[in-house]
C-alpha cells in the first residue's frame, strides 16, 4: 500500500451546519485537495495545535499524548485509511518499541494527536481517487467560465450584464454535470470548503 504524504491546508467554519469544521488537507506532492468535515471540538483542538496555543487545563487529546509518553508508547505516523459511504476511515501507528500497533480511529482525533506527536499524516490513493478534488482543472473551468461571461458582455454594450443563463440540467431534471464542475470550481474560489465537499460527493455518485 502505496502511502501519501498530506499537510493541513486550513480550518474552515460550516455555513450550513452549527458546530461543524472543513478540515482541508492537501497532498504534498500533487494538487488535490482532501476536505473533511470534523466537529466543533476536534477543530477547536487542531487548531490550538497549529497556532502552539498551551490550554489552561490540559484537553482529551493532551490527555492521551501524556498517558502514551507515560507508559511508553510513541506515535509514529497518522492514515486516512479508507472511505466507505461516505466516512473517512484511519489509523494511529503507535510503537511501545518492541513491536508496532493500530489504532482505528476518526481522523479528526486522529490528526489532534499526530499534531501533537510531529508526526506526519499519509492517506492512500483509493481515498484520493474518490474524494480529493483537483484544483488545476478546476481553476481552468473557472477561467473559462468566467472569459464565456466577459463575451456575454461584449455582446451588450451599455445595457449592464448579460442575463444569467438557466441552469442546466439533463433529461432526470438534475443539475448537469458540467455546471456542477463549475459549482465546484466557485466554491473552491470562495473557500467554502464545505459545499465543495457535497457538490464533491454528488460528482462522485454520478460516476
Amino acid at each position: 500500500m502505496k502511502k501519501i504524504p498530506l499537510e493541513i491546508l486550513g480550518l474552515s467554519s460550516s455555513q450550513s451546519q452549527s458546530g461543524s469544521f472543513a478540515l482541508i488537507l492537501g497532498e504534498k506532492t500533487g494538487n488535490r485537495r482532501l476536505p473533511i468535515i470534523i466537529g466543533m471540538f476536534e477543530a477547536q483542538s487542531i487548531a490550538i495545535q497549529i497556532e502552539k496555543i498551551n490550554p489552561n487545563r490540559p484537553l482529551t487529546h493532551d490527555l492521551f499524548k501524556s498517558f502514551a509518553e507515560h507508559v511508553h508508547v510513541a506515535v509514529l505516523e497518522v492514515i486516512i485509511s479508507d472511505l466507505k459511504e461516505g466516512v473517512f476511515y484511519s489509523k494511529i501507528v503507535c510503537s511501545d518499541g518492541a513491536t508496532t500497533f493500530e489504532l482505528d480511529s476518526r481522523p479528526s482525533d486522529a490528526i489532534a494527536i499526530g499534531l501533537r506527536f510531529g508526526v506526519p499524516i499519509f492517506t492512500v490513493e483509493s481515498v484520493l481517487s474518490e474524494a480529493g478534488i483537483i484544483l488545476s482543472e478546476l481553476d481552468e473551468n473557472a477561467e473559462d467560465s468566467d472569459d464565456d461571461e466577459d463575451d456575454e458582455d461584449d455582446d451588450n454594450p451599455g445595457e449592464g450584464p448579460a442575463k444569467p443563463e438557466p441552469t442546466p440540467r439533463d433529461p432526470s431534471g438534475q443539475v448537469s454535470l458540467d455546471e456542477l464542475t463549475k459549482m465546484l470550481a466557485q466554491a473552491l474560489e470562495r473557500e467554502d470548503y464545505e459545499k465543495a465537499a457535497k457538490i464533491r460527493d454528488e460528482l462522485n455518485k454520478r460516476g
